[in-house]
């Protein structure tokens, strides 16, 4: 089965260089559109979308990921956890605001923006566009939350750099099916090992002839070398979480 909606999701990739033609006004405004019209969990729209457009800001937000590139993007936007918004919603109805604190509600919050997000990178690449999702803000989220001045019970998720590709990378391959496509229940396939063998090769080749940044590594490598980060990287992560009110205990 094929139609023009299923070959633009199977040709995803993450760009990372774009020309230095901005987004409009207009095709920002479309982007939030979409993802303001995908789902979320139970109508609460239990997030926020802020636009970057401060050079000073958008150079911090290089130092805290790492990835400076992101400051050349045609438009970069954070998407933040929101239950303060719902907030004052309760307030002035005189209503019981506990639940907003609740890990419940921070999980709501979290799958709202990451639907949210995967909307604006699949309608921006339907217009031309090319994005990357970044987590790396999530390096120091003290310093974005008092850069964006985020009130309580809100936390920032994701940012997501969009603009006009300047390259076209190759597209990583995905494993197969068989490793994580189940039926009914939790069972990795008896010929587990030669599959993943199979696609540390398919894997092991695409990084060995892609256009840059070669290098020689397994999927099962690049596994491994993604726990030797530095544990102490993002370990405050949830005593901010709770200093910006939400009871993730």
């Amino acid at each position: 089965m094929s139609n023009d909606l299923l070959t633009l999701l199977k040709q995803h990739r993450s760009i990372r260089q774009f020309t230095d033609q901005p987004l409009t006004a207009a095709e920002t405004n479309t982007l939030v559109t979409a993802a303001q019209h995908a789902a979320t969990s139970t109508f609460a729209q239990q997030y926020s979308i802020i636009s970057i457009t401060d050079p000073a800001i958008k150079h911090t937000l290089g130092n805290i990921t790492g990835h400076h590139w992101l400051e050349k993007s045609g438009h970069y936007f954070i998407l933040v956890a929101d239950q303060h918004r719902n907030l004052q919603i309760a307030q002035k109805a005189h209503a019981d605001t506990a639940i907003l604190r609740s890990f419940d509600k921070f999980m709501a919050s979290t799958f709202d923006v990451a639907i949210a997000a995967e909307a604006i990178v699949t309608a921006g690449e339907s217009m031309g566009l090319g994005s990357t999702i970044m987590g790396s803000i999530l390096n120091d989220t003290r310093q974005i939350i008092k850069l964006l001045d985020l009130p309580e019970l809100t936390f920032p998720l994701l940012g997501l750099a969009i603009g006009h590709p300047a390259e076209q990378p190759e597209l990583k391959p995905r494993m197969p099916q068989p490793l994580m496509h189940f039926s009914n229940q939790y069972a990795l396939s008896a010929d587990f090992d030669s599959q993943l063998t199979a696609y540390d090769e398919q894997t092991a080749d695409y990084y060995a002839h892609r256009n840059s940044h070669l290098k020689k590594i397994t999927f099962s490598q690049h596994i491994v070398q993604e726990l030797q980060r530095d544990p102490k990287l993002r370990a405050e992560l949830i005593q901010v979480i709770k200093q910006q009110g939400f009871n993730v205990d």
